[in-house]
This record gives C-alpha cells, sequence and structure tokens, in this order.
C-alpha cells in the first residue's frame, strides 16, 4: 500500500528543521485602525482590566506616552505603589554602582556611551578631551552665537546634557578611587 507522496522527513540528514510545519501561521494585526503591521504587544484597554489590544511597537509606544497608571486610584494606594516600585527598582540603581550591564570593558555605563559617541569621541577619551570637545561644539551651536534657530538651540542641550552625565561619572570615578 503506497502514500499518495513522500515526505521530506525521511532518511539522514534531515530536510528540514525540527518543529518546522507547513502549516500556515496565525498572524494577529495591529489592533489600530489602518495598521498592517504585526500586533504582537498588549496594552490594556483600561485600569485593571484584563482586556486587551494588541498593537504593533510603534502603536503601543504611542498609547503608552498617555496612560496614566495610577487612574482611579486613592492618595493612599498610588503612595503605596508608588514606594513599592521605588523599592523594586533600588536592585537596578545598585548593579548600576557596580557598573554591571555598562559598556563592554565595564569602564563607562550605556548613558556614558551614547554622550561620548554625541561629543563625536571614542570610549576611551579622557576628562580633557571631553571638555575640549564639548567646549568646541558648544562654540558652534550656542543660542547666542545662533539666536532663533530652535534646531541649533536642541543641539545645544543635548551637547550640554551628554557634558553632565560625562562630568557627573568623572566626579564618581575619582570619588571613588
Amino acid at each position: 500500500m503506497a502514500r499518495g507522496g513522500r515526505s521530506n522527513d525521511w532518511g539522514f540528514p534531515r530536510w528540514r528543521g525540527y518543529g518546522s510545519a507547513r502549516d500556515a501561521v496565525t498572524v494577529r494585526l495591529c489592533d489600530r485602525f489602518g495598521c498592517d503591521e504585526r500586533g504582537d504587544c498588549p496594552a490594556p484597554k483600561a485600569p485593571n482590566s484584563p482586556e486587551r489590544w494588541y498593537f504593533c511597537q510603534r502603536h503601543a509606544a504611542e498609547y503608552n506616552s498617555k496612560w496614566d497608571y495610577f487612574e482611579g486610584l486613592e492618595e493612599a494606594e498610588r503612595q503605596q505603589r508608588t514606594q513599592a516600585e521605588q523599592r523594586d527598582n533600588a536592585g537596578y540603581a545598585e548593579a548600576a554602582h557596580y557598573s554591571w550591564a555598562g559598556s563592554g570593558d565595564g569602564s563607562r555605563s550605556a548613558d556614558e556611551m551614547r554622550a561620548l559617541e554625541l561629543l563625536g569621541l571614542e570610549s576611551d577619551a579622557d576628562f580633557t578631551a571631553i571638555k575640549k570637545a564639548w567646549r568646541d561644539m558648544a562654540k558652534l551651536v550656542h543660542p547666542d552665537v545662533k539666536p532663533g534657530d530652535a534646531e541649533a538651540a536642541k543641539q545645544f542641550h543635548a551637547i550640554q546634557v551628554a557634558y553632565e552625565v560625562l562630568r557627573a561619572a568623572e566626579e564618581r570615578r575619582e570619588w571613588k578611587g
């Protein structure tokens, strides 16, 4: 008695990966009207509700930016939840103290690496090079040099924040060491 067709799974080596199938895969689309992307980010429809929307990453970020986690809570319960979150997040702050999850060699944090990239410096730049790069870039986009230029003001603010991150990290290193 012969079968109608031959499977690719006979013999050695296997021609398909283990667990692979030819069946159609059900893909849930984003619940945002008009979006055809994959909706794999659940978002609650209402506070403390088991019902969920399923959005793509872009629409989930937009939805969550307007979300009020404490909506409908009394003041005491709001403070209790805030304290619980701060207590739970204290472990992350402690990990940052030990330079865990930082740059590859552990000498700089991810924020410091982003700040160095913004200033156009390498990861091994010393603080004098950081200060020089900050001054040179600030002279180009300072609001006094380019009055009324919103883009220059935005760049100046980003440069200023990057410098503050690197200065605070340098002060911590001097204090430790």
